[in-house]
């Protein structure tokens, strides 16, 4: 039993102590479960996105890997090496923290840039279109990536609240109740035994 109880003297400043704790921790668990309600909800949201987005990602991926091998029959692996050399970025990305519940995560944005027709010896129209669908891939995975650290983060946070919310409710809170029906009893019992000891006083000096 004496385990199961906060290890303080069982006084009255300590009952108020505790009771006012309790009072403390029971307003934390609320607004902990508000929290962990609200953090699901945005995860179960972050999942539909991400579904989607991961469905689309694998479809212009084949479709990428497509072009790319057309490229490749027509053009060879050293002749897409050398043209890629020369060939300027097609998407600008820039990356800022964003926050939301106390939670951060990076915010992607990706912008397409307009690509120039190479005129190189040996290259094949089928270059450029590959690198066009690469490009639009890369906006895609741009947007997968940034949903799936965002639904990676507030997954985390929900297993942390939800840790802390079954912590307070199934441990730290009853213990605070066990301590303080304990003091209590303690209490009452001091106050019986005092009320017995003036009785048996006053019946000594009737006596």
């Amino acid at each position: 039993m004496s385990q199961q109880l906060i290890k303080v003297p069982p006084t009255k400043n300590t009952l108020l102590r505790l009771k006012r704790q309790v009072t403390f921790l029971e307003g934390g668990h609320d607004l902990l479960e508000r929290k962990r309600d609200l953090l699901t909800r945005l995860v179960y949201e972050r999942i539909g996105q991400y579904r989607r987005l991961r469905a689309e990602v694998e479809a212009r991926l084949e479709h990428a890997y497509c072009c790319l091998s057309i490229t490749h029959m027509r053009m060879g692996g050293r002749s897409i090496h050398q043209a890629a050399l020369g060939s300027e970025a097609a998407v600008k990305i820039k990356i800022l923290p964003r926050r939301s519940l106390g939670i951060e995560y990076p915010a992607v944005s990706a912008e397409r840039v307009q690509l120039k027709p190479l005129g190189l010896l040996g290259t094949d129209i089928s270059f450029d279109s590959t690198r066009e669908t690469l490009a639009d891939l890369t906006l895609v995975l741009a947007q997968l990536g940034e949903v799936e650290t965002a639904l990676h983060r507030l997954m985390e946070e929900q297993r942390k609240a939800q840790k802390l919310v079954n912590a307070l409710k199934y441990n730290i809170i009853p213990r605070y109740e066990r301590t303080i029906r304990y003091i209590q009893a303690s209490l009452e019992e001091e106050e019986r035994n005092s009320l017995f000891q003036v009785k048996l006083l006053r019946e000594r000096i009737d006596a």
